[in-house]
């Protein structure tokens, strides 16, 4: 299967492992395992009480994109909207996120994206096996993606699966993917590489998984929901071949010595109407 660390646009997808000597939060054997395997699954995020405090805020956001009427699906459509809902923003900065990424990724870093991704029960999508790095214009590719989930997710109800080292092989080649799906890309020849992995979570535990891992998830034949917010994090030193996707970012910590990443203001309210509508950037 050819697999290329450079793409033809000059993009490097390639892999760098994490080298932290002392991380904040996660042990030295959790980051051993995520260079090695290309992810981490279960990290403990929020208590109980937390996680139905944003399950009842995503609950609310998918009310209020349905009263619009506008034709868009709120399971999908919530994608960007940390630029104007702060209880978005708010959770893409928490503190206790950004300690799990400032372990992989050091101290200076953004985030440039957030999605919520929401199967309801009997949903028949499904989101074929990809690489995110292969849809975002970033090099080097250093994105470290956090799932939050805000249901609990397992194996019945589509809980997302990643297959273990291939964040290691470079770019893999896809083919477009058919109907039913919720992503354009699809990666068909994996028989090759580890059996795929589940990850199974807890409503407020978080898995963290680097953009080159190849990863998907099955349609949602369950009776139950499962909601994730991904939120996508890079160091400052990447670029863009699309400065477009810059413009939507948030410096967490550090700093971006060369001004080159946006740095949106914390937003007043939740703003879900049309003309808010972010640049949709990003796809689990």
């Amino acid at each position: 299967m050819p697999a290329n660390h450079i793409k033809d646009d000059g993009r490097d997808l390639s892999f760098a492992p994490t080298h932290n000597p002392n991380p904040k939060i996660l042990t030295p054997d959790q980051i051993d395992y995520y260079n090695r395997e290309g992810y981490i699954m279960p990290l403990e995020l929020f208590d109980k009480s937390e996680a139905d405090r944003w399950r009842a805020y995503f609950d609310h956001l998918l009310d209020e994109m349905s009263r619009l009427k506008d034709g868009r699906d709120g399971n999908y459509a919530i994608n960007g909207y940390h630029i104007c809902c702060e209880g978005i923003y708010d959770l893409i900065t928490h503190p206790k996120i950004l300690d799990y990424v400032e372990d992989i990724l050091g101290p200076d870093f953004v985030v440039w994206g957030s999605h919520f991704f929401c199967k309801q029960p009997h949903d028949i999508k499904r989101v074929p096996w990809h690489q995110d790095a292969s849809y975002w214009p970033f090099t080097p590719s250093r994105t470290v993606t956090v799932w939050l989930a805000i249901d609990d997710a397992d194996q019945e109800n589509s809980a997302m699966k990643f297959i273990p080292q291939t964040h290691n092989v470079g770019h893999i080649e896809w083919k477009p993917a058919g109907e039913n799906t919720v992503l354009g890309q699809s990666i068909e020849e994996i028989s090759a590489y580890p059996a795929p992995v589940y990850d199974v979570l807890k409503a407020g535990q978080i898995s963290l998984h680097a953009d080159m891992l190849v990863h998907g998830s099955d349609p949602n034949l369950s009776d139950r929901r499962r909601c994730g917010l991904t939120a996508r994090y890079c160091p400052t030193s990447v670029r863009s071949i699309n400065d477009a996707w810059t413009k939507q970012s948030i410096l967490c910590r550090g700093t971006d010595p060369d001004g080159y990443w946006g740095n949106i203001p914390r937003p007043n309210g939740d703003n879900l109407s049309p003309d808010m509508k972010p640049k949709s950037i990003g796809a689990n």
